[in-house]
């Protein structure tokens, strides 16, 4: 038990010690810190596409419920950030396992479609209700969150730089947590044989909710950081695209490993940054991509290197 100890401090120190020492660096700060909230999103989409078996294409949208909320119950209604940021996450939260309720006894590509029809509508919907949401316009000037340091002072800069990473590396260590304990194998059995499962004792409808919940969580908790760390959000923030996007990053680097989520993110998670000026050639990179990933590389780069590594049988 004590051997991950070691690890787990050293990836710490990483999470504090990068921000610290990129301060005056504006541009890569801004790059790593992205990062780090995709590592997010990336790890909470891993719990239900890499071991519960379901893909949420959702998953931005539940991001969109919780960010327009917060923003909207700190700029309307004069609530701090520290007490609007949990009341959307757990609002978002219950939505998302609300909106995917009906769902949840679909398998494979008809739990794809009927997320994909949810995504759409929660999309429309951030477009329709112009008055809450300010509709394709978006809503700029978000306030940093307030300082818990110093009375009167904002957290921004190297400040949300570290609360960023902190929040990624927790993520990141809570599902490695999840995905280790007896719960996440009874996830892995419902991925692999549902039936098989539930003939074994396991509650496949408990298990795809709890982990439906879990991963709404994690959408969830993003969302009011990304609105404070971009300082801009709109309907485009939380689309169809966006989704995928964070897919992408964990079938990239291999799903159903903790690994695999970290490396897809490392690799990915900058491009938008590089190819600001190039709008065009990135759809069709991030095509090429998945189009990789389905076909030459289904268990992503953390599986293709493990099959190599894997002795092989004279």
């Amino acid at each position: 038990m004590s051997r991950p100890w070691p690890l787990l401090a050293g990836s710490l120190a990483l999470c504090i010690g990068l921000p610290l020492a990129l301060a005056g660096a504006p541009f890569a700060a801004y790059i790593v810190t992205g990062a780090f909230l995709q590592l997010l999103f990336a790890a909470g989409m891993n719990l239900l596409s890499g071991y519960t078996g379901i893909t949420p294409l959702s998953f931005a949208g539940i991001t969109g419920i919780s960010a327009y909320l917060c923003v909207g119950l700190v700029m309307r209604a004069g609530w701090s950030f520290w007490a609007a940021w949990p009341v959307a996450t757990l609002v978002a939260a219950f939505v998302g396992v609300l909106l995917g309720l009906p769902a949840l006894r679909l398998r494979g590509f008809y739990f794809v479609l009927s997320s994909l029809v949810v995504q759409t509508v929660l999309t429309l919907a951030f477009t329709a209700f112009a008055s809450l949401t300010n509709g394709d316009t978006g809503i700029s000037q978000i306030p940093p969150p307030s300082s818990p340091f110093v009375a009167g002072g904002t957290l921004g800069g190297t400040g949300l730089d570290l609360l960023i990473a902190l929040v990624g590396w927790a993520g990141v260590v809570i599902s490695w947590r999840l995905a280790g304990s007896g719960f996440g194998r009874r996830l892995v059995a419902v991925r692999e044989d549902p039936e098989l499962a539930e003939t074994l004792g396991v509650d496949v409808v408990f298990c795809k909710l709890a982990a439906f919940f879990i991963s709404s969580l994690y959408a969830a908790a993003g969302g009011p950081l990304m609105a404070v760390f971009v300082g801009f959000i709109s309907p485009r923030s939380f689309d169809l695209l966006a989704s995928l996007n964070i897919w992408l990053m964990v079938a990239f680097g291999g799903q159903g490993s903790i690994a695999g989520p970290l490396i897809g993110t490392l690799i990915l998670a900058p491009l938008p940054s590089f190819l600001l000026g190039y709008y065009q050639v990135k759809d069709i990179i991030y095509g090429l991509l998945i189009i990789t990933v389905t076909v030459a590389m289904p268990g992503g780069i953390h599986g293709w290197i493990s099959n190599r590594m894997r002795p092989r049988l004279p």
